[in-house]
């Protein structure tokens, strides 16, 4: 019976544990931006301009292609 009041205030301790890190994470702004993460996907990308490959690495000099 002792094992399980030890467990019991172990479970307690641990609870409380996160309970202040949830609250420390609240007072912090962890999660005061909502809004933008849901809106994120819908903006477009960035059009990245597509850097020259060289000239070896194009199908045309592959030895597999040239057959």
């Amino acid at each position: 019976m002792s094992v399980i009041y030890l467990l019991i205030s172990i479970s307690i301790v641990v609870a409380v544990g996160f309970f202040i890190a949830f609250v420390r994470a609240v007072r912090g702004g962890q999660y005061d931006d909502d809004y933008t993460p849901s809106v994120r996907v819908l903006f477009d990308d960035e059009v990245v301009s597509k850097k020259q490959e060289h000239p070896s690495k194009t199908r045309k000099n592959c030895p597999e292609t040239n057959t």
